[in-house]
């Protein structure tokens, strides 16, 4: 109502004025722009707006804080770490600084003189001395050849023979009855001797049959046919005629018994 007033009215100002105030009215007013702002502006406000919608807040997980330590657990790392150094510079310092100077000792030893003879004391307690091997020898070993002695029975030399010829290449442990019949097979002796063992051949031999023990103490000094007697603490001992390579009895050797010498017999 209040719009068709105003045009009324507006009509009844156009015909009282000039048209040159019409044509000026009309062109200072702006309707339209209004209108058109207006029609602008009213579809903008309706527009519907769709603001992002806000994110959620993340919950953290807050990790409650550890207990204060007591004493007691504060003293048990220093317990751990305090051995481990301890070790470990034992380690390093015990097998590289105690294993030197031990080397620098051996040889920084003094040097010994070695003894050349052996003293010893033999059955009858007479002091005899020995000298010692200690390195080898390039030369090779002859044994010493054995002699004929003129001042003894050739019967001697022989019974060596024929003890040498019914010898075996091994002991057959009757070194005495080989002896015994090499001495009566050559002729030096009239009978078969009765001696059970052989450390009493020289002995039987002596009293018997004439022998004699001659002043020799080395085996291989004895003349040719002479009778080697060894003895012997819990054995029968041994019994041997020198022949001239070596000994013999029930078998044959370049070298002589090691069992301690009694005597060395022979017949003139």
């Amino acid at each position: 109502m209040i719009r068709i007033v105003c045009f009324l009215c507006g009509c009844a100002l156009a015909a009282t004025v000039t048209a040159a105030e019409v044509e000026v009215f009309t062109t200072a007013r702006p309707v339209k722009p209004k209108i058109q702002v207006a029609s602008l502006v009213l579809p903008a406000r309706a527009l519907p707006v769709t603001l992002p919608a806000p994110e959620p807040k993340r919950a953290v997980a807050i990790a409650p804080l550890p207990p204060a330590p007591s004493p007691s657990r504060v003293a048990t790392p220093v317990r751990t770490v305090a051995p481990s150094r301890v070790t470990t510079s034992a380690r390093i310092v015990a097998p590289t600084h105690v294993a030197t100077p031990a080397r620098a000792v051996a040889v920084a030893k003094p040097t010994v003189t070695r003894p050349t003879q052996f003293t010893y004391k033999d059955r009858t307690g007479k002091v005899t001395a020995a000298p010692i091997v200690d390195r080898y020898q390039a030369r090779r070993i002859i044994y010493p050849l054995a002699k004929v002695d003129p001042h003894l029975s050739p019967k001697l030399t022989r019974a060596a023979s024929i003890a040498q010829e019914r010898a075996h290449a091994h002991s057959k442990s009757r070194c005495w009855r080989y002896v015994k019949n090499a001495l009566l097979a050559s002729g030096i002796i009239s009978s078969y001797p009765k001696s059970a063992y052989a450390k009493q051949a020289g002995e039987e031999l002596v009293r018997v049959y004439g022998f004699k023990k001659l002043p020799i103490r080395d085996p291989y000094a004895a003349p040719i046919g002479a009778v080697l007697v060894y003895g012997s603490r819990r054995a029968a001992g041994h019994v041997e005629i020198r022949t001239k390579t070596g000994f013999v009895s029930d078998f044959q050797n370049k070298k002589p018994s090691p069992r301690p010498l009694i005597g060395i017999y022979a017949k003139a």
